[in-house]
C-alpha cells in the first residue's frame, strides 16, 4: 500500500520539528525543504522547467550587447516614466481630496481638520 501524500508530509514536518528543536532552525528547515521537494520532485522539476520555457520568451528591458548604464538604457527611461506618473496621479488625487473635503465642509458646516 502506498503511502498518501499527507501522510508523507505530516512525517516531513514532524522530523523537521525535531531537527529543529535538536539541531537547531536551520537545519530544521533544510530537512523540512528538502522533504518537500522530494515529496513533490515531479512536479518541481516540471515547474522549474516551465518557467525556464516561458522566460526564454520574454523580452528583457535591456541590450545584452551593451555594457555599462548605456545597456539600462530603456529600463531607466521606463523607471522615470513611472516615478514621474506616480507623482502626477499622487498630485491630482491630493488636489481633488483637498478641494472635495473643503466644498463637504462649507455645505455642511463642519471643520475641516487642519
Amino acid at each position: 500500500m502506498k503511502a498518501s501524500k499527507e501522510i508523507l508530509i505530516a512525517l516531513i514536518v514532524g522530523a523537521a520539528i525535531v531537527a529543529w528543536y535538536f539541531m537547531g532552525f536551520w537545519i530544521g528547515l533544510l530537512v523540512f525543504a528538502a522533504g518537500l521537494f522530494l515529496v513533490f520532485q515531479a512536479a518541481t522539476v516540471k515547474f522549474v522547467g516551465e518557467v525556464k520555457v516561458e522566460l526564454e520568451k520574454c523580452s528583457w528591458p535591456w541590450d545584452p550587447n551593451q555594457t555599462g548604464f548605456k545597456r539600462y538604457k530603456e529600463l531607466i527611461e521606463s523607471t522615470v516614466v513611472v516615478i514621474i506618473s506616480v507623482v502626477l496621479l499622487a498630485g491630482y488625487v491630493t488636489a481633488w481630496d483637498f478641494l472635495l473635503s473643503h466644498v463637504v465642509g462649507a455645505l455642511t458646516g463642519a471643520a475641516i481638520m487642519k
